[in-house]
């Protein structure tokens, strides 16, 4: 088991910035890969950023520019920082990681405010 605790959301006002962290505990061996969906309102759950074990990093195209993934081996933290933020960027944020299957943390809400 891999377990998955996301923190950092929060309300912003439009123009601001957020980091969000997920730190993962449990079996974390050979993780290949770990990173963020997003899930807004009445919407379906969309890829937000990727990073991989070797820390090569994938982004949704609508996000690139303003989005960063980075992680902390060491820490076994995988970080998104949000720049730039739109009303259109609120929704639950979750952190997930690829160990052959995926396992998912319980989400965190980003508000933001126009």
């Amino acid at each position: 088991q891999v377990h998955l605790v996301e923190s950092g959301g929060g309300l912003v006002q439009a123009g601001g910035s957020l980091r969000l962290s997920c730190a993962a505990s449990g079996s974390i061996f050979s993780i290949n890969a770990m990173g963020w969906y997003r899930q807004a309102p009445g919407k379906q759950r969309e890829l937000v950023a990727t990073i991989t074990s070797g820390g090569r990093t994938n982004y949704a195209d609508s996000l690139k520019g303003r989005f960063t993934i980075s992680r902390d081996n060491a820490e076994n933290t995988v970080f998104l920082q949000m720049n730039s933020l739109k009303p259109e960027d609120t929704a639950v944020y979750y952190c997930y990681a690829d160990r052959g299957r995926y396992y998912w943390g319980k989400g965190t809400l980003v508000t933001v405010s126009s």
